[in-house]
C-alpha cells in the first residue's frame, strides 16, 4: 500500500507538469510561435523538458520522504540519493534497506520507468506535432474549440 500511495502521488506531480506543458504548448500555438521555426520552437521543446525534469526530482523527493517516513532514513540527503539510485534503476546497491522495506527499491524503479517513459511519449509527441503544424490540416489536435483554430491558422498561413 505505500508504493501505491507514493506512486499515485507521482503520478499526480507528472500530470501537473503534462498539463503545465500543454498549456504552454498552446499558448505558444494560439500566439502563432509554434510550430514556426527552429527559433521558436527549440526554447519551447527545452521548456517542457526542464518542466518534465523538475516533475521527475518532485517525484525522487516524494519517495525520499516516504523512506523517511517509514523510518528507513534519518535525514533527506541519503533518503533522495537512494531514491534517485532507485527511481532512475541506476541501482548501485551500495546503500540497502531493511528487510521489512525493501521491495519498496523495485516498486520505486517500476514507478521511475513509467515515468521516464511517459515523458519520452509527450515530448516526442510535441516535437512530431511541431513539425507538423506546418501543414494546415493538422492544426486540430491542439483544440477542440472552432475559434481557436481559426485564429490558429490565421498565425499559421499555408
Amino acid at each position: 500500500m505505500v508504493a501505491v500511495a507514493a506512486t499515485v502521488c507521482t503520478i499526480g506531480v507528472h500530470a501537473c507538469a503534462g498539463l503545465s506543458t500543454m498549456l504552454m504548448v498552446r499558448r505558444h500555438f494560439v500566439r502563432g510561435r509554434a510550430g514556426v521555426s527552429v527559433r521558436y520552437d527549440l526554447p519551447l521543446i527545452a521548456q517542457c523538458v526542464m518542466m518534465f525534469m523538475l516533475a521527475h526530482v518532485t517525484e525522487m523527493a516524494v519517495w525520499a520522504m516516504v523512506l523517511m517516513g517509514l523510518g528507513e532514513f534519518n535525514s533527506f540527503a541519503p533518503a533522495f540519493y537512494h531514491s534517485a539510485v532507485n527511481y532512475t534503476t541506476l541501482g548501485y546497491g551500495d546503500v540497502v534497506m531493511s528487510p521489512r522495506w525493501r521491495l519498496l527499491g523495485p516498486l520505486e524503479s517500476v514507478d521511475g520507468m513509467m515515468m521516464f517513459g511517459l515523458t519520452t511519449a509527450v515530448l516526442f509527441n510535441l516535437i512530431i506535432r511541431l513539425g507538423q503544424l506546418r501543414d494546415p490540416e493538422t492544426l486540430s489536435w491542439l483544440s477542440d474549440d472552432p475559434s481557436t483554430q481559426r485564429r490558429a491558422r490565421q498565425n499559421h498561413p499555408r
